[in-house]
């Protein structure tokens, strides 16, 4: 074997995966635009069906997330201090999430509020009044560009 059979089987090896990986990135453009191209068909066909599964959504990835968005606010001092006095913004951790939650909640049970799980309500509606108002906005966005 010479030289030049080493550098022709170079070149067509480099061919081969230039021509492949073009192929490939074509092909995967391709999906992800015909993927796009259905996704704003069903939001302009379904406008309220797709403002719906936002809000769903919102409310869904609140609830789940909500000890760590009300320990978020919590953090910040807005919410005061606990039935018992401590200063919420002062806690970590679990203590934070929980007091952060009940104070969201309209404070503890014990208090005559809704508690923790109040602020988990309180939270998850938040997440699905911003979900939906994004929503909104992805309807009325796609509608003008599809006319």
């Amino acid at each position: 074997m010479s030289w030049l059979d080493v550098k022709w089987f170079l070149e067509d090896a480099y061919d081969s995966v230039t021509e492949a990986v073009s192929n490939g990135f074509d092909a995967v453009s391709d999906a992800v635009s015909d993927s796009i191209d259905t996704v704003t068909d069903f939001i302009d066909e379904n406008p309220k069906t797709s403002i719906a599964i936002g809000v769903i959504a919102g409310i869904a990835t609140a609830g789940v997330a909500a000890p760590a968005i009300a320990a978020a606010i919590g953090t910040t001092g807005a919410l005061g201090t606990t039935a018992g006095g401590t200063i919420i913004a002062g806690l970590e951790g679990a203590a934070l999430s929980s007091a952060s939650l009940a104070a969201l909640g309209g404070g503890s049970i014990a208090a005559g509020g809704a508690g923790m799980a109040g602020g988990t309500c309180v939270v998850a509606a938040g997440g699905g009044v911003l979900a939906g108002g994004v929503s909104v906005g992805g309807v009325v966005t796609t509608q003008k560009l599809k006319s």
